[in-house]
């Protein structure tokens, strides 16, 4: 019975993320990417993809490849240009890409690696990713007990946590905050005050848009990107994250006339160090989001579940997305978590959130 559960789980799964999320039409080609750990749903999501008349083609990502690619990597390899990738992307209709690393040294195989060398690979890659984020794409991480044992759960619990926030009303969420969505798009600035954190930005002209399973599952926040050089003060960020790997935490950003002048980290700061040095634009925010996944209550150490975080903000440094009328341009898009159960948020001086809540 429970398998049968689990199965039903996987088959739903499958159904929203290629009916809603990239939503798939008959004679589309869509790449399944994903690690081996993840195999149930590649399976499901293969058949589905057949059953809609689409064209899909499975990609099984093994872990220690990457590493071995930056540990031998010469600059010629570094800086070359896969234009056979570029080929597959250009002619490809939709991504889903399924992350399911085995174990603890798995998830962290780039831990080792020089983030300079990352950071170039990045840049070199930018345009292919471009390509990427102009078609329809999702990311999902499979639920694995490298993911259940950095949330400190039991891979059972874990696996139904992130089922249980994926597989939820997304139209009624979207339709519950419809009217906080309007106020938002009426605004010209946006104020963050806590204890810690005294942060403002313009948002005049751009949109804001409800992320509800689109690009990824589990889902939830609503985004807009900041005007570029408005970005004004300090913001400490008390949720860690990871940055190629490695751990952040108690990172300090402060800003002037749209830049980060100074960042402190309590953890890895020489990683911090490369990713604003990544380019031009690395240090300028490109995204301002509200975490709003009501299933989503605790920290899980896992970057695309704990930005969706009920009662939480984030901030993105790097790419603006252009859907939100964002101009900022970078090879990185990282994104930082703030807990905001004891804070406010003004829009042109009006509070419309409180200690991690809409209070229009």
């Amino acid at each position: 019975m429970k398998n049968q559960k689990r199965q039903k789980q996987l088959q739903n799964l499958a159904k929203l993320m290629l009916n809603h999320s990239v939503k798939l039409k008959k004679g589309e080609i869509i790449l399944l990417s994903g690690g081996v750990e993840a195999k149930p749903l590649l399976l499901e999501l293969y058949k589905q993809a057949l059953l809609k008349g689409a064209h899909p083609k499975i990609e099984i990502i093994e872990a220690g490849f990457t590493p071995l690619f930056y540990r031998y990597a010469s600059s010629h390899h570094l800086r070359h240009y896969p234009k056979i990738l570029e080929y597959e992307y250009k002619n490809t209709d939709a991504f889903i890409f399924v992350a399911a690393p085995r174990n603890k040294k798995e998830r962290e195989e780039l831990a080792s690696v020089d983030p300079k060398k990352i950071m170039l690979r990045h840049k070199v890659l930018e345009p292919i990713d471009r390509i990427r984020l102009s078609k329809k794409w999702l990311i999902f991480r499979y639920p694995t007990k490298a993911y259940s044992q950095a949330a400190k759960m039991s891979l059972k619990k874990y696996t139904d946590l992130v089922f249980g926030a994926s597989l939820i009303d997304w139209k009624s969420i979207e339709a519950k905050l419809s009217r906080v969505k309007k106020i938002l798009e009426r605004g010209k600035k946006i104020r963050i005050l806590t204890p810690d954190t005294d942060l403002s930005f313009g948002v005049k002209g751009r949109k804001w848009i409800m992320k509800n399973g689109i690009y990824n599952l589990p889902d939830g926040e609503i985004f807009t990107a900041p005007e570029e050089k408005t970005t004004e003060g300090y913001i400490y960020f008390d949720v860690p994250n990871r940055f190629i790997s490695k751990k952040i935490s108690g990172l300090y950003l402060e800003f002037k006339n749209g830049k980060v002048v100074k960042a402190k980290a309590k953890t890895n700061q020489k990683d911090i160090d490369a990713l604003l040095n990544t380019d031009k634009g690395a240090r300028y925010v490109g995204e301002f989001a509200f975490g709003i996944n009501p299933k989503l209550t605790r920290y899980m150490d896992n970057y695309l579940l704990d930005e969706k975080l009920d009662k939480t903000i984030h901030l993105a440094l790097g790419l603006a997305y252009k859907e939100c009328n964002g101009k900022n341009k970078s090879a990185i898009h990282m994104d930082f978590i703030k807990n905001m159960r004891k804070g406010k948020i003004f829009i042109d001086d009006k509070l419309i959130y409180k200690n991690g809540k809409f209070v229009v």
